[in-house]
């Protein structure tokens, strides 16, 4: 049996192209464009309660609503995080991002690991 990908949710477009950036494994990105409606938690999540989902959202007020929303609806999500200092994953620099990813066991860009050591 095929591995299913990872899943990472993310708030938004830039999120995911930044991601795509530095993985080098399979993931599905879903883009949740926000906090989330009963709709749209029946069509995005509910589906994704059996899977290997991952939490990657801005460290902002919204960002923290939809990760509190998250963690009600798909416990067994694991939750990732940017700096505070960076508030959004859009403007977290890539070497970081990528470290939070490998941290994580995911398969990233070796490059950005060892840029951020210099």
């Amino acid at each position: 049996m095929m591995d299913r990908p990872k899943i990472i949710l993310v708030e938004g477009k830039t999120d995911r192209v930044r991601l795509l950036q530095i993985l080098q494994e399979e993931v599905n990105i879903i883009c949740t464009y926000g906090t989330l409606s009963e709709e749209k938690l029946e069509e995005i999540i509910l589906p994704l309660q059996e899977e290997d989902v991952y939490v990657l959202v801005d460290a902002d007020y919204a960002g923290n609503k939809l990760r509190q929303q998250l963690k009600r609806e798909l416990p067994n999500a694991r939750h990732l995080y940017t700096r505070k200092m960076y508030r959004e994953v859009a403007t977290t620099p890539l070497e970081h991002l990528a470290k939070v990813l490998h941290d994580a066991h995911f398969e990233v860009n070796e490059q950005l690991l060892q840029d951020m050591e210099i």
